[in-house]
């Protein structure tokens, strides 16, 4: 059921997944526990760029170990119908067999977020908030858009204990759960300069 309030747009996950079908092609759409977002279309080469360099890095050191696990990118959606929720993350590995016609993951094992100066506080807040409760996730990572910092969310068990910050191009990002880390300076290739 449809409820508006004078901020926000709310309604269920399965109106929201007919109102897709409808959208225009032009626009992008979230829904983040019930609320309807209205996404930026397009974006900075800067953020093109991490995504690309994030998924081709996981990608191929996930088939170099012979890893189930593979990667999307940012138009393959999270759903999380407890959550009423339906995401765009930037990067997802998922580790578990997909249908070649899915549109959709639900158990998703590591979620990449690229922030800007817009995006960042439904990122730490509003989607954090929602994907900590899938019990498949593993990894939240948000990346900085402007500097090079990497803050990494790992479940410990049943808990997030505090994050860990990588900053740098000198750093590396370690993934235990894939067993596998990536240096900063891949992630930030041609986005940050080394000096």
């Amino acid at each position: 059921m449809n409820k508006q309030t004078l901020q926000f747009e709310y309604m269920s996950l399965d109106d929201f997944e007919e109102m897709l079908a409808d959208k225009p092609a032009d626009e992008r759409w979230e829904l983040i526990g019930g609320r309807v977002v209205r996404m930026m279309v397009g974006a900075r080469l800067e953020h093109n760029y991490l995504v690309q360099n994030i998924a081709f890095a996981l990608r191929e050191r996930l088939r170099a170990k012979g890893s189930p696990c593979r990667t999307t990118t940012e138009t393959f959606r999270l759903r999380a119908a407890p959550h009423e929720s339906s995401l765009l993350p930037d990067v997802m590995v998922h580790c578990n067999p997909l249908d070649r016609s899915a549109t959709s993951i639900s158990n998703p094992n590591v979620l990449v977020e690229i922030v800007s100066p817009g995006s960042e506080g439904r990122d730490r807040v509003e989607k954090w908030n929602v994907c900590k409760k899938l019990a498949s996730l593993q990894h939240y990572l948000i990346v900085s858009r402007d500097t090079a910092l990497v803050e990494i969310y790992d479940r410990v068990g049943i808990v997030w204990p505090e994050v860990r910050r990588i900053e740098g191009l000198d750093g590396v990002v370690t993934l235990p759960a894939l067993d596998l880390s990536v240096p900063m300076a891949e992630i930030y290739r041609d986005v940050i300069a080394a000096d």
